[in-house]
């Protein structure tokens, strides 16, 4: 039983992202090569915020100030990735256009937004898998889910909530590097706010207990929610619009034709 949860959690928390990998980045190696490089800013911003929990000992274990400074880790570190894209586009761009014939996109590297989505996805996936890694390991059995008297349903929110902030990490990177390229930077505090919040709504789950399992929809609900408004936002940023998404929805089914 618990290996069958620990295959249905994964399939969860990863199959998604992974069918995005599959579909929209893997048959690209510059897209493949933005999507690590960001991964291992994420791993950078990870490295600072374990040595400053072990530097600062009186406050080791208060889970929320290792959280809330891991957040402001992560999104200078999204900054950073920002600016170092930024610098490199002209260089990216020759590579690209010397390399056409091995599915490379050059319009990559002028639509600013698919860069900012693989960077986000980068992001939120090692994000994910580190976040997660531990729980899988344990959920793999041998024994019983609740039988201590632990939520027999932590393991399904640790999948559901591993999802959403791939996701989110997904949206808030095109909200953000949109946001920074207008110098709207309202909106680029704003993606900082709601990643704080999403983050420190976790905490709530470590009260919860299988008289109280109901705490945990105490920060899935939130974070699903703040993850279909930045949704929004994102596709906004990139330029969508409902007109735009109704003409290629019927361009599909073939009412139109695209010269």
């Amino acid at each position: 039983m618990t290996l069958m949860e620990f295959f249905g959690c994964t399939f969860i928390a990863f199959g998604l992202p992974f069918a995005l990998f599959i579909f929209t980045i893997a048959r690209d190696p510059m897209r493949v090569i933005v999507l690590i490089a960001s991964a291992f800013f994420w791993l950078m911003s990870l490295l600072l915020s374990s040595i400053l929990w072990y530097a600062v000992v009186p406050l080791r274990d208060k889970l929320a100030f290792g959280l809330v400074f891991s957040v402001i880790f992560q999104e200078c570190f999204r900054f950073l990735f920002y600016k170092t894209l930024r610098r490199a586009d002209e260089g990216l761009l020759k590579v690209s256009l010397q390399n056409t014939s091995q599915h490379v996109t050059p319009k990559d590297f002028l639509n600013q937004h698919i860069m900012a989505y693989v960077s986000g996805l980068g992001f939120g996936v090692i994000a994910g898998a580190f976040s997660i890694i531990n729980v899988l390991a344990d959920m793999s059995g041998p024994g019983t889910i609740g039988i201590m008297g632990d939520s027999k349903y932590f393991f399904w929110t640790s999948a559901f909530l591993t999802l959403c902030f791939i996701l989110l990490h997904t949206v808030w990177s095109v909200v953000f590097f949109a946001a920074l390229d207008k110098k709207n930077y309202s909106i680029v505090a704003c993606v900082v706010a709601t990643h704080m919040m999403v983050s420190c709504l976790t905490l709530l789950n470590q009260r919860s207990s299988e008289e109280h399992s109901i705490v945990y929809l105490g920060s899935i609900i939130p974070s699903y929610v703040c993850l279909f408004v930045m949704t929004a936002l994102a596709f906004n940023a990139a330029g969508g619009s409902f007109t735009n998404l109704k003409v290629a929805f019927a361009c599909r089914k073939g009412r139109y034709e695209i010269d």
